[in-house]
């Protein structure tokens, strides 16, 4: 069984790393970051999207290294809460989550563990949110935590 847990530092992903911790301790698990080059977000934002950035090579290096940290940071806590984790880090493809579920075909993981990020509205019906579409496009069980204020 190797489980592959989604992680960007958010507190609902924190929230799925302890929660996939408890339910399977000891377990294998591939925490992956996936992170879009600069050069990809510019383009996403001249079609309104998001915020422009001038990209530059020394930008994409930049946020890999801090996705790499990031991706170090998921499987450290998730060893903490009892996975046996290795840290993963991709640069997506299309989408994260079709970063997300290519992955989790790659290494034929058991469970994608991925965190809710709470998009909503008029946000939601334009993006969709990553954990939907993981739970939507994967050929796999896939467990969505609810983050940390849901779950009160």
């Amino acid at each position: 069984m190797t489980i592959l847990v989604a992680y960007d530092g958010s507190d609902d992903a924190k929230a799925a790393i302890t929660f996939a911790g408890t339910l399977f301790k000891g377990q294998p698990a591939v925490v992956l970051t996936v992170w879009e080059r600069l050069a990809m977000t510019s383009a996403r934002a001249s079609a309104g999207l998001a915020m422009t950035f001038d990209a530059t090579a020394a930008d994409d290096q930049a946020i890999g290294d801090a996705m790499r940290e990031l991706a170090h940071q998921g499987a450290e806590l998730a060893a903490q809460a009892g996975l046996d984790a290795t840290p993963r880090v991709e640069l997506d493809s299309i989408a994260v989550w079709s970063t997300i579920v290519d992955v989790a075909a790659e290494i034929d993981a058991t469970l994608i563990v991925t965190g809710t990020r709470g998009l909503g509205g008029v946000r939601s019906l334009l993006l969709g949110s990553t954990s939907d579409r993981v739970l939507h496009h994967a050929h796999r069980p896939v467990l969505v935590v609810p983050g940390p204020e849901a779950s009160h």
